[in-house]
């Protein structure tokens, strides 16, 4: 069952589409309607959605805009809204489809249609990743070709790229998957690696040098040089010297 929340100052708009999703009851639910964006920020998390029905125009605080205040989500989006002018700002925010009000029968029909698509491909990734976490030489990233197996030796370093985190790999290349950082770190940070700050996690035996300062600075085999945040510093110092 697919869990929905939505969200629109206007409670009018809430129950006209959740009128509209009664005629798919048989595969997704509604967990909570919000008029008031910013306690929608607060429960969210604890909520886990797999899909916001968010309006864009609200007071004090756009759609766009409570995304931010989210910062890293895994929910699929779908901009509900009165105005046609906002269709490129939802593409750039990786919205999963844009519907005018009031709703069209037919355009919630295909934005269904796509929801249910990505949520089977998700699905399949995760039973993937499941069975690839049996193993702990490997960790499957999912990208829009396909799913990667990469030994975890060959992982240089993980960046993050807003909802993104991109591999760096013993050969060069690069690898750019549609996940947090913190959901690696999970997986990742339990074996040779460390989250250095906010933005980085790095396999520390491709750590070659370290630089003294406030936190410090670390430069990794393939020359790149990484600062480590001062709350950092000890932990990493430790496990580079211990």
């Amino acid at each position: 069952m697919i869990k929905a929340v939505l969200i629109d100052d206007e409670p009018r708009g809430s129950k006209l589409l959740q009128h509209k999703l009664e005629s798919y009851a048989d595969s997704i639910c509604i967990q909570k309607i919000f008029s008031d964006p910013f306690l929608a920020i607060k429960e969210i998390p604890d909520l886990e959605p797999d899909v916001l029905f968010l309006d864009v125009e609200m007071p004090r605080m756009s759609g766009f805009q409570l995304l931010e205040h989210l910062a890293s989500f895994s929910f699929e989006v779908i901009f509900v809204t009165a105005y046609n002018s906002y269709t490129l700002k939802a593409l750039r925010a990786s919205a999963l489809d844009y519907l005018l009000k009031p709703v069209n029968s037919d355009e919630l029909e295909i934005a269904m249609q796509k929801l249910q698509s990505k949520i089977r491909s998700k699905e399949q990734v995760d039973l993937v990743e499941k069975l690839a976490s049996t193993s702990s030489s490997k960790v499957a990233l999912p990208t829009a070709e396909g799913i990667h197996l990469v030994k975890k030796e060959d992982i240089i370093k993980i960046e993050a790229m807003s909802n993104y985190s991109v591999f760096y790999l013993t050969n060069l290349t690069k690898i750019i998957v549609s996940k947090t950082l913190k959901e690696f770190e999970k997986v990742l940070c339990e074996s040779q690696f460390f989250r250095v700050n906010r933005s980085v996690i790095v396999n520390m035996n491709f750590i070659v040098k370290y630089k003294k300062g406030d936190g410090g600075m670390i430069i990794l085999l393939d020359e790149s040089e990484i600062e480590v945040s001062p709350n950092k510093k000890t932990e990493l110092l430790t496990l580079l010297f211990s």
